[in-house]
């Protein structure tokens, strides 16, 4: 591909974006999977993807355009219909002559610009941007030609005296499941539309006795929306259920189901959860995107030290990795990105999950269904008559599903699990709580990964930013941390929704089982005397991994307060 030429390459390296040993190990990888080097260094978390557009633009001779900086006219926008433009990732940018100038992400895409001079019946140049940032635009300027949103459908709701009062109790109404046009139908694909654009991770309906309250959830934070009228939860909620395939007669037991959708230009799988309440059925659709799991090991947010770590640990041939975190500290995302980099063909992957959120090729996924008694504990045990190299336990909550990962540990397997606790070291007495003897929790497991999600800084409204003398002082940064630091904060723009933070990384903390701290375990010593010893022997705390993310101008302060804790033994 000529982006893999060494022009390029001079290009990325003459900007300082890259360093040669990351290009050689980008340019592996793109023979390895198949991809051009640009994608590559944005897979590996080397480049952006704005980086990666720039330098394609300078290499190509075309111009680089940051559509923050403006404004398209009405007029010219109208020129290329939107199925055209979200279907080829395309918008028009200005008139010049008879030459209609659109941006494109990739300056080689022949197929794609002929296909536009054919259906526009006009002369077209092209200009680069990126594809993400094209897609937001579409969504604002073409939401905004059509008029239509989640917000105005809800206003013209509020508006007329429409009465869907009756549609919860009417257990015929499924007239609308193939009625795309209806109120209710669109206005429940409006607002998964919305919030795929707006990046939620969740949207929570929830009935109250005067309202219906809708939330998304963005970067881990609740953001209220526009509420629609009371009258309207029957006809909302019996749409949902028909899109989950559940039974909208059923208003008294919570029942589960999975919607799969097209919005946004992304292929999604909803996983949609009912509970009756006092004032009616709650919703919480979590929002399940593909590309989630397609992140690397290299891309989690690991420290180097830790990163080296990881990587030791996965490709240790037998004993036990537990992740321990709250629900949403992207415990999944790490297990899977671990899966990911040990998905060989030599080698066999079993997973028991509850339930299977995302399918990975190439690896066996087990769900747990309760209904039938197939639960952990059985699952772990037939597994390990399918000869697995690798096992993963969605949980391992009671003394049955540890003892039988603790088993096939023991036996030569790889087993990779998860605990709720606060930190590393909690999940040590967390299991022998459960009952599993301090001997067998010191033979069988090798490493506990703690984690948190902390929200990183809006790259595209990020300015330097000072903290007083006193809040360095609260925070434990010493002079000598402060050298190298690169403090940032987010003005707020249109990019973040003006939060002044746009996406989410994660905060570890790693302790190793070393010999040491076996003995501790034998001793049935407390969790701060193992904790003390851990951090003497190296382990980074979730609270200093904060630090060294504030310190690189990744997040702020008060991100790392939000979700961590300074102890003693962090000072």
């Amino acid at each position: 591909m000529a982006s893999n030429t060494s022009e390029f390459v001079d290009i990325l390296l003459r900007r300082s974006l890259v360093s040669p040993d990351q290009v050689t190990e980008a340019d592996q990888y793109s023979r390895t999977n198949d991809v051009e080097l640009g994608e590559a260094l944005i897979s590996l978390g080397y480049a952006t993807a704005t980086d990666v557009c720039r330098a394609k633009a300078e290499y190509h001779n075309l111009d680089f355009v940051n559509l923050d900086e403006v404004k398209i006219p009405a007029e010219i926008i109208e020129l290329v219909p939107e199925t055209i433009a979200r279907e080829n990732a395309t918008l028009p940018l200005s008139l010049e002559g008879d030459a209609l100038k659109v941006l494109l992400t990739d300056p080689l895409d022949v197929e794609t610009i002929e296909k536009l001079r054919f259906i526009l019946n006009r002369q077209i140049q092209i200009s680069l941007a990126p594809r993400e940032n094209i897609l937001e635009a579409i969504n604002r300027y073409y939401g905004q030609i059509d008029g239509e949103s989640a917000d105005s459908m809800l206003q013209e709701f509020t508006d007329t005296a429409i009465d869907f009062t009756e549609t919860e109790d009417n257990s015929d109404v499924t007239g609308d499941d193939d009625d795309s046009t209806g109120p209710i139908v669109r206005l429940v694909h409006l607002m998964i539309s919305e919030a795929v654009q707006l990046r939620a991770s969740d949207i929570h309906i929830e009935p109250f006795e005067d309202r219906i309250r809708i939330r998304y959830r963005i970067d881990g934070r609740l953001i209220e929306r526009d509420s629609p009228p009371r009258r309207l939860l029957g006809a909302i909620l019996s749409r949902i259920k028909i899109l989950g395939s559940m039974d909208i007669a059923e208003r008294r037991r919570p029942q589960d189901g999975r919607i799969k959708i097209t919005a946004g230009g992304k292929t999604l799988d909803l996983r949609v959860s009912v509970l009756p309440t006092n004032h009616g059925q709650s919703v919480v659709m979590r929002l399940l995107d593909p590309d989630n799991i397609k992140i690397g090991v290299r891309q989690l947010g690991l420290g180097e030290k830790d990163f080296r770590t990881f990587t030791e640990l996965i490709k240790r041939p037998n004993g036990i990795v537990l992740v321990t975190g709250p629900t949403g500290s992207g415990k999944t995302t790490t297990l899977y990105a671990a899966l990911n980099a040990m998905n060989r063909p030599d080698r066999k992957i079993i997973t028991a999950e509850e339930p299977v959120e995302y399918y990975l090729p190439g690896v066996n996924q087990t769900e747990v269904r309760h209904d039938i008694g197939l639960d952990f504990a059985r699952i772990i045990k037939s597994m390990l008559r399918q000869a697995p190299n690798i096992i993963l336990v969605g949980e391992m909550r009671d003394h049955e599903t540890a003892s039988m990962g603790i088993q096939a540990s023991l036996t030569g397997h790889l087993v990779f699990s998860t605990l709720h606790t606060n930190d590393a070291p909690s999940a040590i007495s967390r299991l022998t709580d459960i009952g599993v003897p301090g001997y067998l929790v010191a033979s069988s497991v090798i490493a506990v990964l703690a984690q948190r999600l902390v929200r990183v800084i809006c790259d595209r409204c990020q300015q330097p930013f000072e903290y007083s003398p006193e809040a360095l002082k609260q925070s434990g940064i010493t002079a000598e941390m402060l050298e190298d630091a690169k403090f940032m904060k987010g003005e707020g723009c249109n990019h973040c929704n003006r939060s002044g933070y746009r996406g989410r990384i994660a905060v570890y903390e790693i302790m190793r089982l070393t010999s040491d701290i076996r003995e501790l375990i034998f001793q049935n010593a407390s969790t701060s005397r193992i904790r003390d010893l851990a951090i003497e022997q190296g382990m980074t705390t979730l609270y200093q991994d904060g630090l060294l993310k504030v310190l690189g101008g990744i997040t702020t302060l008060e991100e790392v307060y939000r979700v961590t804790k300074r102890t003693e033994q962090d000072e």
